[in-house]
């Protein structure tokens, strides 16, 4: 669970959050949870387009036991920024893009370690969905060494028309796959690139890997099939320096 200064409690303070332009990662909301206030925060959320989940009372009373009236919400410990914007800005600014784009990243460790090389790397930006991914807190920002308040992170509620955006705006898009057809060292990164990272379990999601220009393959000659996406994400992130360094 994370720290208390991750989280606030209560519907009203919930609801003012939300009014205020707070950064909500998700919200828990108690079973059988009722009355006006509770309608008004449930549109709230609807209009501000978070996430929630009912869960039982206990998960609630895990992370607090003062009065928090059946509600949680969790805040997240950045600002996220505009993908659109933000890739305008990479281009006025007369760079070279390098995307990295977080296809459902569930552990916190890993995607502290990942923006951790990203930002090392001198990475344009980290793409991420609203839903579905690790939830930035503390514990992330901590995993970082503090990466993920000087990259820009961008959230999307539809990560396949995000990356469609990307490859429309000239920017050729890499799959990290196990069953990609190229040697990863035979991509060539050195124009404007995106590199989708899978999940830790089932890898890039079969919609994106359609769209995708390669898919880069990291040899494996030991026993252990794969390895660590947060590792994997290095690997390929610093062969784009390499070829852009030559």
């Amino acid at each position: 669970m994370a720290g208390k200064s991750d989280f606030l409690f209560g519907i009203r303070s919930v609801i003012e959050a939300i009014h205020s332009g707070k950064e909500i990662e998700k919200v828990l909301v108690k079973k059988g949870l009722q009355g006006e206030l509770y309608e008004e925060l449930i549109e709230t959320m609807k209009e501000a387009r978070i996430s929630w989940q009912t869960v039982p009372v206990e998960r609630i009373n895990r992370a607090t036991r003062k009065n928090h009236q059946g509600v949680i919400a969790f805040v997240s410990a950045i600002t996220y920024q505009d993908m659109e914007n933000t890739l305008i800005d990479v281009f006025e600014q007369g760079k070279n893009p390098l995307v990295l784009v977080l296809d459902g990243i569930t552990d916190i460790r890993n995607m502290g370690a990942i923006a951790r090389s990203a930002e090392c790397a001198g990475v344009d930006m980290i793409v991420i969905p609203e839903k579905g991914g690790a939830p930035i807190n503390a514990d992330a920002v901590k995993t970082s060494a503090g990466a993920l308040q000087h990259i820009p992170v961008c959230r999307t509620s539809n990560l396949f028309r995000s990356v469609d955006y990307l490859k429309k705006s000239g920017l050729q898009i890499v799959a990290a796959t196990e069953k990609g057809s190229e040697d990863y060292t035979k991509v060539d990164f050195s124009g404007p690139t995106a590199i989708v990272m899978g999940a830790e379990d089932t890898g890039v999601s079969g919609q994106i890997l359609k769209i995708c220009d390669a898919g880069a393959r990291i040899p494996i000659v030991g026993a252990i099939g794969s390895l660590n996406v947060s590792v994997a994400a290095g690997v390929l992130i610093y062969e784009v320096v390499r070829q852009r360094s030559l």
